[in-house]
């Protein structure tokens, strides 16, 4: 199901807030981070995690991660990663409908209000396009979080 609340146009789906299940847990999915911050009541400084279609994006992104750890950051699946303090996860099917995967990344955050459960309602309110498939919108685990280097790797959740 995928529900608009306003009038968008699918070229444009960058600026919009897209409500779906992620490959961890239901999340809000957009390229517009004021606008997140604003709906999760959360402070500005604090980053959200940036999902990248494949390590491919990634690395056109000039992003840069340690040769020691390429393969880890390939190959482990709902994790989520921090070098130098910029959070990212590299997610091939946390795009499930057809235009999101235009998009080559998305800031991710969990879809609730900050440090708050998920309530389907104060979703619906916020999110200007809702993507669902026939599992529905559920709260899952969130992702594993490391934090890594050249010579370390740090679980943080």
């Amino acid at each position: 199901m995928v529900k608009f609340n306003s009038v968008a146009r699918l070229s444009h789906i960058n600026m919009k807030i897209i409500l779906t299940q992620t490959d961890t847990t239901v999340g809000f999915l957009s390229q517009n981070a004021p606008k997140l911050c604003e709906i999760k009541s959360r402070q500005s400084s604090k980053p959200f995690i940036k999902v990248y279609k494949n390590f491919k994006v990634f690395k056109q992104d000039n992003k840069r991660v340690p040769n020691s750890q390429k393969n880890r950051i390939r190959r482990l699946k709902k994790t989520t990663f921090v070098v130098n303090n910029f959070a990212f996860r590299i997610s091939d099917d946390a795009m499930y409908s057809s235009f999101l995967r235009q998009n080559t990344w998305n800031y991710s955050t969990s879809a609730n209000e900050s440090t708050k459960k998920f309530s389907r309602v104060f979703c619906e309110e916020k999110a200007d396009i809702i993507v669902e498939n026939k599992k529905r919108l559920f709260e899952d685990k969130a992702s594993k979080l490391y934090k890594i280097n050249n010579k370390k790797i740090k679980r943080l959740r």
